[in-house]
């Protein structure tokens, strides 16, 4: 629930593949719930040692990669958008414009679960920009500014 006591929207992984067009191994959120169209999100990925990437980065000690963490502040981002934007903006292409103020504090392993708030900082046309950061067990892990274009297909 949220402050004012209204059941908090939830969007299931079914229901996210319908909304933006990222497929396995490449989907980097799970869930995503507190949605506030127009303004924030929160996605959870929960990050398992079945993950592809771990049999290279760094086989003995896993570790996620930050730029898949980064990519799941965006994936977020992008369903907030169609969310916010309806319909019409479904399976639509996201593309990075830029990444500023990135910091990683904390490594993220098998067994973690990432919690990836996103705000909206301002939208200008097909143009949106967020400030995301991602936690694990309520501790600040990465942090990213970050703007995005919106293309048809």
């Amino acid at each position: 629930m949220d402050a004012e006591g209204n059941t908090a929207k939830i969007i299931d992984i079914q229901r996210i593949m319908q909304m933006i067009p990222h497929r396995y191994p490449f989907v980097m959120v799970d869930r995503i719930t507190d949605v506030v169209p127009g303004e924030s999100a929160v996605g959870i990925k929960n990050v398992s040692m079945n993950e592809p990437y771990f049999l290279g980065h760094f086989p003995g000690h896993p570790v996620m990669p930050g730029v898949l963490i980064v990519e799941s502040m965006a994936q977020t981002a992008a369903v907030l958008v169609v969310e916010t934007m309806g319909p019409d903006a479904e399976g639509k292409l996201v593309y990075f414009m830029s990444v500023d103020e990135c910091r990683f504090r904390k490594p993220v392993v098998p067994g973690d679960q990432l919690f990836v708030h996103v705000k909206r900082e301002r939208r200008r046309g097909n143009v949106w920009k967020f400030r995301g950061e991602a936690k694990v067990d309520g501790q600040i892990v990465a942090e990213a500014v970050y703007a995005a274009m919106i293309l048809d297909n």
